[in-house]
């Protein structure tokens, strides 16, 4: 009998993953740093598998998708830092040369999956997503596949559609889908490598700034332009149709709404799609009305009904690069009375000062405080008030409504002060504030509250939403501030609606 040698099996594909996510904003106090980064986390190789835990985000999307397909995932390294000042060129060169050295030294790879926010801006480059993925396409081979996931505010540059380049971006704002824009982004990858796709890319853009508070997908003149994105991908003749309103809050040159569609091989037939997406929006400019309200009206409002008035405070947004500790709610609440109202009102600030006296102090003492502005110096005066210490805590929570849920969230030091009929959450850091566990893992309901600030645009409404008699959007100062008029911007190409009206 002759013996016929086994043939060796066929390696199975190896994609490499990556990560460097923030959403810059250039009017922000707080400059980036690495030391920002390592507040977050930085997940380094095999560290990125179990370091998001149950985190419904990218990374994990990416990886599940991956292994789905039966491809072999190559964690490199993954970074994050909230929104903030623009990063300094020393902090991006040691993140984005660890991430070449990883790639280099992973050994052979068939791709590369990045995760990019797309609108990071380092200090001497407004284009700081672009020069990631030109310097990834450097090391890898031509014709090796790139795939980039994108935050629905990225900043859309020709820097980034390198060759062999592909993107997929979130499909909601508020943003629910960051765990499928992985799975979505893996399994284009998935078909590239089995060669039963080629994506080719092609750019849109127009001079349009959509402003946050009423960029949403889910309602408003937006959302026409997303079902108009899902459509053409129905049709079949296309692989994926992203919409990019963008960061508003960025100071970058050919700043402006992107249209990013990918075919399979046909440019031209992605380039006819992104121009009518573009040209949608253009047509509709006008419709994005702020609908904003004056501070004073949304307290009046919340204390002359019944049930919870909610109010988007968006000009201190931490998720937009603002430093979550401007006094403007606190003082126009005083200023109201609201302090002496038989119903609570809820808001949050970053202090990290009067969190440590708070947690010096402890729970029952009356403190004589200066609240506010410890980052924004320069934006206001704090309030000093008499206020007693409800209770402290490490700040530490898991985020559990739609859109992140998973993610821990850490506070640092946080107390609950309560300035009469007013509670207020101080914490150390400017974390996010998507999820109703900012008050309830701090001991308050804010369905019972006649009035919740949230320090956020849009996100807010999955999660608070439901628990609201109304929502209202306030007037507020600060890098986040819902008119973008209010802002200097110096650098952007005009004209760019709504700073000029065309």
């Amino acid at each position: 009998m002759i013996s016929h040698p086994e043939k060796p099996k066929a390696r199975r594909p190896r994609v490499a993953v990556a990560s460097l996510m923030q959403e810059t904003n250039t009017f922000s106090p707080i400059p980036t740093t690495v030391a920002v980064f390592e507040e977050y986390y930085i997940h380094r190789g095999d560290a990125m598998r179990d370091g998001y835990g149950a985190a419904r985000v990218e990374v994990p999307g990416v990886f599940a998708g991956l292994t789905a397909a039966e491809i072999d995932v190559v964690p490199l390294i993954a970074s994050y830092a909230a929104a903030a000042g623009p990063i300094t060129r020393p902090a991006f060169e040691e993140l984005v040369s660890e991430m070449e050295a990883r790639l280099r030294d992973a050994g052979p790879v068939d791709g590369l999956i990045l995760v990019l926010h797309g609108a990071l801006v380092v200090e001497d480059q407004p284009d700081g997503d672009g020069e990631v993925v030109a310097r990834m396409r450097a090391i890898l081979p031509d014709g090796m596949p790139i795939g980039v996931s994108l935050d629905l505010h990225a900043h859309i540059t020709p820097l980034m559609l390198q060759p062999d380049t592909f993107h997929v971006g979130y499909q909601e704002y508020p943003h629910v889908d960051m765990y499928e824009s992985g799975e979505r982004v893996a399994g284009l990858m998935a078909r590239t490598l089995a060669g039963q796709c080629r994506p080719v890319m092609a750019l849109a853009k127009c001079n349009v700034l959509v402003p946050a508070v009423c960029g949403r997908t889910t309602d408003g003149p937006l959302a026409h332009v997303a079902r108009a994105a899902r459509k053409m991908e129905g049709e079949g003749s296309i692989l994926h149709a992203s919409i990019f309103p963008v960061q508003p809050w960025i100071d970058v040159p050919d700043l402006g709404f992107a249209a990013l569609v990918c075919a399979d091989g046909d440019r031209a037939a992605a380039q006819a799609f992104a121009d009518a997406l573009a040209a949608r929006v253009m047509e509709i400019r006008h419709k994005f009305t702020l609908d904003s309200v004056p501070l004073d009206h949304a307290i009046e409002v919340a204390h002359t009904n019944d049930g919870m008035t909610l109010v988007s405070d968006s000009g201190d947004a931490p998720t937009g690069g603002a430093a979550a500790d401007n006094v403007a709610v606190l003082r126009a609440l005083l200023d109201a009375g609201a302090d002496k109202q038989p119903r609570l009102s809820l808001l949050t600030l970053c202090d990290p000062v009067a969190a440590q006296i708070a947690h010096g102090v402890g729970v029952g003492a009356v403190i004589e405080v200066s609240l506010g502005h410890a980052f924004s110096i320069n934006d206001g005066a704090p309030v000093s008030t008499s206020a007693r210490v409800l209770s402290v805590s490490d700040g530490r929570y898991v985020m559990h409504d739609p859109g992140a849920q998973g993610l821990p969230m850490d506070m640092g030091r946080t107390a609950v002060l309560g300035i009469g009929q007013l509670r207020v959450v101080v914490r150390t850091r400017p974390s996010m504030e998507w999820d109703t566990g900012i008050y309830l893992s701090q001991g308050l309901d804010p369905s019972t509250a006649a009035l919740v600030f949230v320090k956020s645009p849009s996100h807010f409404r999955v999660s608070f939403g439901p628990l609201a008699a109304r929502i209202l959007v306030a007037d507020t100062p600060g890098p986040t501030c819902a008119d973008v008029r209010k802002l200097q911007y110096t650098r952007v190409t005009r004209p760019l609606f709504p700073l000029d009206d065309f």
